[in-house]
């Protein structure tokens, strides 16, 4: 199994987050990444190798190019201007049709954002070498290099859209990974995130090429709020082919598993290529930004569960914010995927 991250990631490092509740620390740290590698060293598991660069042409497959540039040029306009250094931040949001951004990149935050997700400086290199990470993992899979491979992400991605950044995401990883393995054939993306994928969701909403399908915490109390219930399920060509699977409160290993097995049969009766996992370690016990109730042990039977399925596979980290059980969950995740294909292929 091939391993990819970067330390680019530190370069994105936020101190606060504005919420309801007011100014708290921000979550989405760089300790994360340091939890999973000592796990993964402790364990046992594979060489960690760094990304490659991207090409432009691989960030406009899945992103807008004039949301890219305004991810490139926010932070330095932002200072510019003689704002504060904590970070780019919308206080007027673009909601509705007929929206058009003003002209200056300082005023345009709120145009490209869902929510109160800072930019701060590095957080354009951070996230290009995120979305490096997922792209390097599905090349080597997609050119037969390795049949698994697992891209360290971070900042994650799965709530960016095609031209907003949002929930500590600006650039969606496991769509940038699904769109390279297109060459193979179609493509399913499952997400296991605590918090359902909207970015990704609406990335793919209307292609019948990518199947997404999500299991998550259900909206009516868990962000993003405005997605992710089981009635949505694709438009025009896409129809049927975008499934949410929304869970309750409290839901633990037998019922996230009896879950996970509808969701893999899903994707079996897609027959895609290739098969991409957006990974969120925030389904665990005690996660401070989830409600479920995983134990560690169910970590290994759901990579077990996803190899059976025997597709090459690319794992992209999403989120994970209790740092004792991150780390070992993405190991257990690890050893259950294993390095040889099961099931049919």
């Amino acid at each position: 199994m091939r391993i990819v991250a970067s330390s680019s990631h530190r370069r994105h490092a936020p101190a606060t987050e504005f919420t309801g509740e007011g100014l708290l620390p921000y979550p989405e740290t760089p300790d994360r990444v340091d939890a999973i590698l000592t796990s993964l060293r402790q364990a046992g598991q594979h060489p960690v190798l760094p990304p490659r660069e991207l090409r432009p042409a691989e960030l406009t497959a899945v992103h807008e190019l004039g949301y890219l540039e305004y991810l490139q040029q926010a932070y330095p306009a932002w200072i510019a201007a003689g704002l504060p250094a904590a970070g780019v931040v919308g206080s007027v949001y673009a909601t509705g049709s007929g929206c058009r951004a003003p002209a200056s990149v300082v005023l345009q935050a709120g145009s490209w954002a869902g929510d109160t997700t800072p930019i701060v400086e590095g957080t354009w290199q951070a996230a290009l070498s995120s979305a490096a990470c997922a792209v390097t993992a599905a090349e080597a899979v997609r050119d037969g290099q390795d049949r698994t491979a697992y891209a360290i992400c971070r900042p994650p991605g799965h709530h960016a859209g095609r031209a907003s950044l949002a929930g500590y995401c600006y650039l969606n990883n496991a769509a940038m990974a699904a769109s390279t393995l297109t060459s193979l054939g179609r493509v399913a993306v499952i997400d296991l995130d605590f918090h359902h994928g909207n970015g990704t969701q609406e990335i793919f909403y209307g292609s019948d090429q990518v199947l997404f399908v999500s299991l998550h915490g259900d909206p009516d109390r868990q962000y993003p709020l405005y997605t992710g219930r089981a009635d949505e399920k694709g438009t025009g060509p896409g129809l049927g082919y975008n499934r949410n699977l929304p869970l309750p409160a409290g839901t633990a290993d037998p019922e996230y598993l009896a879950t996970l097995d509808l969701a893999l049969d899903l994707v079996a009766g897609f027959r895609p290529a290739a098969l991409v996992v957006s990974a969120g370690m925030d389904t665990c016990a005690g996660d401070p930004l989830g409600d479920f109730a995983l134990s560690p042990a169910c970590f290994p039977r759901i990579g077990e569960r996803l190899a059976w399925l025997g597709l090459p596979l690319v794992v992209v980290q999403e989120g994970g914010y209790r740092l004792d059980l991150l780390g070992p969950a993405v190991a257990g995740l690890v050893t259950g995927l294993g390095d040889e294909p099961r099931g049919w292929s």
